[in-house]
């Protein structure tokens, strides 16, 4: 038992832990929509922004080898849909760009700034395109698993994300 004592309590998940999570997220009809248990876990820093905020304010007092699931309304995840964000514009608008197909997404400059839509329809002289997130307007449930708890290092908060063993590799 020496060895725990050692160890100490495990550490609560505040702002500023870089939490390593694996994650499953489904819609309110309990399709899968995205996963990554199959593949590695994801290592955020809590709190700075990096996930929605409903997701974000769960992670709070867990601790390393807590699962829960949690029910994220669509207001604290990827917002409402607007109707609005919904555009038809002329094809030779984006005449520079070589495949239109439905689902490709672009980076268009709008009066928030940079964003990204996405091609929803293509009439031969149209092209509609979306600004919403794909994910807008879901209640969203996610099945959490919390893998490991640390606090972050100044560099990490620096930098704005977790760093793998060595350092990002990359300058800022």
């Amino acid at each position: 038992n020496h060895l725990l004592k050692k160890l100490g309590p495990n550490m609560k998940i505040a702002k500023n832990s870089v939490v390593v999570i694996h994650y499953a997220v489904s819609d309110g009809e309990g399709t899968l929509i995205d996963s990554s248990y199959e593949d590695k876990p994801m290592a955020i820093i809590q709190g700075t922004g990096y996930l929605i905020p409903g997701l974000d304010d769960a992670l709070v007092d867990h601790e390393a080898g807590d699962k829960f699931e949690v029910a994220v309304p669509c207001e604290q995840a990827y917002g409402e849909r607007h109707d609005e964000y919904v555009q038809t514009v002329p094809k030779e608008v984006l005449a520079g760009v070589e495949d239109l197909a439905v689902g490709t997404q672009l980076r268009a400059t709008t009066d928030e700034g940079e964003q990204t839509v996405i091609v929803i329809d293509v009439q031969d002289e149209e092209i509609t395109v979306d600004g919403n997130h794909p994910l807008a307007g879901l209640d969203l449930n996610f099945d959490v698993e919390i893998i490991e708890v640390r606090a972050a290092t100044e560099e990490e908060l620096e930098h704005g994300h977790v760093h793998a063993e060595g350092g990002c590799g990359h300058d800022h």
